[in-house]
């Protein structure tokens, strides 16, 4: 994966509301209301993000990319560091 490639997910990782984001399922993680992603924690909390056409596993996955992109694109860029120095 080219390093262009790596930082178009930084980028849109960036441009997103800050994290954490935490996906919020009626019936799973409370009674009553929608199904929505929380996005940002106290004074960083941003607008909600309701669900509408998506299922449960897909709204999951979307909250948990906020965190889980910039991580991977980080631990590749470790890697390759690594990889680097012994090559």
């Amino acid at each position: 994966m080219p390093e262009f490639e790596l930082q178009e997910m930084e980028s849109r990782a960036a441009a997103a509301c800050p994290g954490p984001w935490k996906s919020w399922d009626e019936g799973r993680d409370f009674d009553g209301g929608s199904n929505f992603i929380q996005t940002g924690n106290g004074a960083e909390r941003g607008e909600d993000i309701e669900r509408s056409g998506a299922t449960v596993a897909e709204q999951d996955f979307i909250a948990a990319a906020r965190q889980d992109v910039p991580r991977l694109v980080a631990e590749v860029r470790r890697l390759r560091a690594l990889l680097n120095q012994t090559g």
